[in-house]
C-alpha cells in the first residue's frame, strides 16, 4: 500500500442498531512497529496524556520460555545468553473502568474490550472512539511515522439452537462440509482461511466448540494490513472494520438477529 493513501473503500454496512444482546464476546485492535529503544522514558508522559480514559495502571513481566534438547552431558548454564539474562518484555498496562484494556510494548500496542457494544453506531460507547484517543495521544507522544502491521480481531460466541445439520443451515451460512459430515456426530469442526480483500487481509475461522456443556459457533475475523503511514490508522481500521463486519453479514441468518435482539435476564 503506497504510504499515505488508502486505496479501496468498502460498501456501507447493513447493521444499523447496537443490539442488547451481541455474539461478539471480544474485540482486539492492534499496531506492530519497529522495536522503540526510548519507549521506556516516553510512558510517564503517556500515561499522563490517557489517565482520564485509563486510571489503572500496572507494570508486567512477559518471559520467554526456551525449550531444548541438552542431552545427557550437557550443562543448562550452557544454553544460557551468557551477559543477557533479562529474556523478558515489559508490558505497560492500562484498564479503564469500563473494562478496557491497553498494553504497550516496545514494539507493539493492542487494546482489548470485552465490554464492546459498538465499533461506530450511535447508543453506546464507540471502541472506534478509544482507538482514536489512544493513537492521537500515542502517536504525538512518540511520533512513530510507520506501522509495519494493523489489525481488528472480533471473536463471537453464537448460538446453536440444536445440533443437527437442518438447524444449525437455518442459523448459518457455513462453510463446513455439512453434506459429507454430520454435524450431530461431530465433536469438533473447523475451518479457517487467510483471504486477500484489496489491500487487506482476512483470516477468517469457524469453530464448533462445546462451552459449558453447550455447544457453540465461534466465529474468529481478523482483519490486517502492513507497512502503513501512522496518519492512515483509523482510515484502515475503520475499512478492517467493515470487511470484518460484511463477512459476519454473509455468515449469520435471520435467527441470529431476532437472538441478538432479545434482551438478556437480569
Amino acid at each position: 500500500m503506497e504510504q499515505g493513501e488508502v486505496k479501496k473503500r468498502f460498501k456501507a454496512m447493513n447493521i444499523s442498531e447496537v443490539f442488547p444482546n451481541p455474539t461478539v464476546k471480544r474485540v482486539i485492535f492492534q499496531i506492530i512497529f519497529p522495536n522503540l529503544f526510548y519507549m521506556e522514558n516516553k510512558i510517564g508522559e503517556l500515561q499522563l496524556k490517557i489517565m482520564k480514559e485509563f486510571p489503572q495502571s500496572t507494570l508486567l513481566f512477559r518471559r520467554q520460555i526456551l525449550f531444548a534438547d541438552i542431552g545427557p552431558g550437557a550443562k543448562l548454564e550452557d544454553i544460557s545468553s551468557g551477559s543477557d539474562k533479562e529474556t523478558g518484555k515489559k508490558i505497560w498496562q492500562f484498564k479503564s473502568d469500563k473494562d478496557f484494556k491497553l498494553n504497550i510494548l516496545t514494539d507493539s500496542l493492542d487494546i482489548t474490550s470485552e465490554y464492546h457494544k459498538t465499533y461506530n453506531l450511535e447508543g453506546g460507547d464507540k471502541f472506534r472512539d478509544i482507538i482514536k484517543f489512544v493513537l492521537d495521544h500515542f502517536f504525538e507522544v512518540t511520533s512513530i511515522p510507520i506501522i509495519t502491521r494493523i489489525g481488528l480481531r472480533y471473536i463471537d460466541e453464537c448460538p446453536i439452537p440444536s445440533k443437527d445439520n437442518s438447524a444449525f443451515k437455518s442459523y448459518y451460512k457455513s462453510s463446513f462440509p455439512l453434506d459429507r459430515f454430520n454435524l450431530a456426530d461431530a465433536s469438533e469442526m473447523d475451518f479457517k482461511t487467510v483471504v486477500r480483500n484489496g489491500d487487506y487481509h482476512l483470516r477468517y475461522i469457524e469453530s464448533l466448540q462445546k462451552i459449558n456443556d453447550e455447544y457453540k459457533l465461534i466465529l474468529d475475523f481478523d482483519g490486517f494490513a502492513e507497512n502503513i503511514t501512522s496518519e492512515d490508522c483509523l482510515t484502515i481500521t475503520d475499512d478492517l472494520h467493515t470487511i470484518i463486519l460484511e463477512e459476519y453479514e454473509r455468515t449469520i441468518k435471520e435467527p441470529v438477529y431476532k437472538y441478538m435482539q432479545q434482551r438478556r435476564e437480569g
